[in-house]
């Protein structure tokens, strides 16, 4: 069971040590982004427990990093915490994508493997099931070689954050703008996309100039969601 061209579902130490091991190239990279958000978010005055925790519990580079832009000593926590959800809604298309190979699981090896689930385990795993592998374990051994590295990330780059005293020196404050217009761009469609992108810049900048906090970056996602689906609905 579990071998590539099966039939069987399983979950197996075989297919989570195959999973960790694929997952491998992926975690240098996920751990200097996890060393990033740690420097940043003692910029923004987390703690190292709570820098650790968001990570272990939001395991969201974007989503985190969107946060940290509204994050201030008396920051109100409702819009910190739709901003997550709203860039986090990927997640409920790729638990979908995934529920065949998991729905043969216990719901202990399932929901384990969903919350280590992350954009490129997810990647990897919806791989290798097309491929004919029927392992489930590699979702969840993909998923935890990914969130070693970005959580051990947050921690050194916390640790290390006093001797980054300007961030913004080297360019460590621009890393949300160039994720997200390196993930825009490699989205775009064409002109279809330019009016949910023009409703998100103006709802953004018309929120940001009103309200406090980071109610600007959900105000733009919400915008361009309506936006496109009355597009798409036409």
């Amino acid at each position: 069971m579990g071998e590539r061209g099966g039939n069987d579902f399983s979950f197996t130490r075989a297919g989570i040590r195959r999973g960790f091991l694929m997952a491998q190239p992926l975690a240098p990279g996920t751990a200097l982004y996890g060393v990033v958000f740690g420097v940043l978010a003692s910029e923004r005055g987390l703690s190292v427990l709570q820098a650790m925790v968001m990570s272990a519990f939001v395991y969201s580079g974007s989503a985190q990093l969107a946060a940290l832009q509204g994050w201030t000593a008396s920051a109100a926590i409702l819009p910190l915490v739709f901003t997550v959800l709203v860039i986090n809604a990927r997640y409920v298309l790729f638990g979908a994508a995934i529920q065949p190979w998991l729905v043969q699981a216990t719901p202990r090896q399932a929901y384990g493997s969903l919350f280590f689930l992350g954009d490129g385990s997810w990647a990897l795993a919806m791989r290798e099931y097309h491929a004919g592998y029927r392992d489930a374990g590699f979702v969840f051994g993909s998923g935890v070689a990914m969130f070693i590295p970005w959580v051990g990330g947050t921690l050194v780059g916390h640790l290390l954050a006093k001797s980054v005293p300007n961030p913004a020196a080297l360019g460590l404050d621009f890393m949300l703008v160039a994720f997200a217009a390196a993930i825009g761009i490699s989205l775009w469609r064409g002109k279809s996309d330019l009016w949910p992108a023009a409703a998100a810049v103006a709802v953004a900048i018309s929120m940001h100039a009103l309200l406090p906090g980071g109610w600007y970056i959900v105000g733009a996602g919400v915008a361009a969601g309506i936006v496109g689906a009355l597009r798409h609905g036409r």
